[in-house]
C-alpha cells in the first residue's frame, strides 16, 4: 500500500518506519514544512495529488504539564484542526483505511482500576491537559462517526500508554521518565556516584510500552483492518513501580550504586494502567520485556552521544 504517515519524524513515526515489515509498503512522510496539517486546503490538495491507500495519523502538538497549562488553546485547537483536516480530507478523497492515535489522557481522571475503552467520556478529565484530551476525544469520535455514515470508511483509533524507545528525547529539559532515568543512571555511572536520587517514595506505578511494540501493533493493524476494533488500547496491561524501573535500568546501564529518595519532591499520579483485554482478544501482545526494551533504548542512547 501507499501509506501517508503524519508525524513521521517523531518517535512513533520513526519506529514505524524502522519496523521490518515497513519495507512492504510505499511511505509518504512529509515534514510539517512540506505539509501544513493546520491548513485544510493544503491537506486536501496533498491527498488529491498523492492518493494514499491508507493513513496513519501520528502527528500532534505534544508537551508536558507546564506547556499544557500555559497554552490550553493551542493544544486544543491545533490537535483538533490537524485531526479534523486529515480525517475529512481522507474521507473526501476516498481513503478507506485510517489509523488515528489517541492518548490515555482521554480517560477520566482518578479512574479506579485499569482504563477500559468504554470509560471514555464517563467522567471529568485531568484539568492540567484537558484541552489536549478534548481534541483527542473529538477526533476519535469523528473517526467513528465517519465510519457510521459510510461503512466503507474503516477509521480506527488506537490509544497507546506511555512510550519509550529509540528516537526518544533524552535531554533532561524535555525528557519523560524512562529516558530521564537512563540519562541519570549513565551519568552516575560515568561519574562514579554512590547514590542516585529518586523523587518521592518511588512506589507510584507506571506503565511504559516499548515503541517498537507499538509499531508491531500498527503493522498488524494494516494487515488486519477489518478485525481491528474501532477503539483499542495498546499497552502492557501491567505496570511497575518507579523504584523497579530504576532497579532494572541500573542493571541494563551497569550502574552499581544505590538509591535515595527525596520525599519533598512530587510523585504525580499513583497509577494509570491500560486495560488491554480488547487488544489480547484481537491477537496482539507486546513482544519485548522491560529489560529488553531498556537495553535497546540504552544502546540507542549510547549511539547518539
Amino acid at each position: 500500500m501507499k501509506i501517508l504517515l503524519t508525524g513521521a519524524s517523531g518517535m512513533v513515526g520513526r519506529n514505524i518506519q524502522d519496523h521490518p515489515s515497513a519495507s512492504e509498503h510505499d511511505w509518504l512522510t512529509p515534514s510539517s514544512a512540506a505539509l501544513n496539517l493546520l491548513d485544510y486546503r493544503t491537506v486536501k490538495q496533498y491527498f488529491e495529488t498523492h492518493r494514499p491507500d491508507a493513513v496513519i495519523h501520528a502527528a500532534g502538538r505534544v508537551g508536558g504539564i507546564q506547556a499544557n497549562m500555559r497554552e490550553p488553546v493551542r493544544f486544543l485547537v491545533d490537535n483538533l484542526d490537524m485531526g479534523r483536516n486529515v480525517l475529512i480530507a481522507a474521507a473526501e478523497t476516498g481513503v478507506t483505511r485510517l489509523i488515528n492515535f489517541g492518548s490515555t489522557c482521554m480517560y477520566p481522571k482518578d479512574q479506579q482500576g485499569a482504563l477500559a475503552e468504554d470509560d471514555v467520556l464517563t467522567g471529568m478529565l485531568e484539568p492540567t491537559n484537558e484541552g489536549y484530551a478534548l481534541a483527542k476525544i473529538t477526533v476519535a469520535r469523528l473517526a467513528d462517526y465517519l465510519g457510521r455514515e459510510n461503512p466503507q470508511l474503516q477509521y480506527k483509533t488506537v490509544i497507546p500508554c506511555n512510550l519509550y524507545g529509540p528516537y526518544d528525547k533524552f535531554d533532561p529539559r524535555w525528557s519523560h521518565m524512562i529516558p530521564a532515568v537512563i540519562h541519570k543512571l549513565h551519568q552516575a555511572k560515568q561519574q562514579g556516584l554512590d547514590s542516585v536520587e529518586i523523587w518521592g517514595t518511588g512506589q507510584a506505578r507506571r506503565e511504559f510500552l516499548y515503541a517498537g511494540d507499538l509499531a508491531d501493533a500498527v503493522m498488524r493493524a494494516l494487515a488486519n483492518f477489518e478485525s481491528l476494533p474501532s477503539l483499542m488500547n495498546i499497552g502492557l496491561g501491567h505496570d511497575y513501580t518507579v523504584n523497579q524501573y530504576y532497579e532494572i535500568a541500573a542493571k541494563v546501564v551497569g550502574y552499581q550504586g544505590g538509591f535515595h529518595h527525596d520525599l519533598s519532591k512530587p510523585t504525580g499520579m499513583q497509577r494509570k494502567l491500560s486495560d488491554t483485554r480488547r487488544a489480547a482478544e484481537w491477537g496482539w501482545q507486546p513482544g519485548h520485556s522491560l529489560e529488553q526494551g531498556l537495553a535497546n533504548t540504552y544502546q540507542y542512547y549510547l549511539n547518539q552521544l
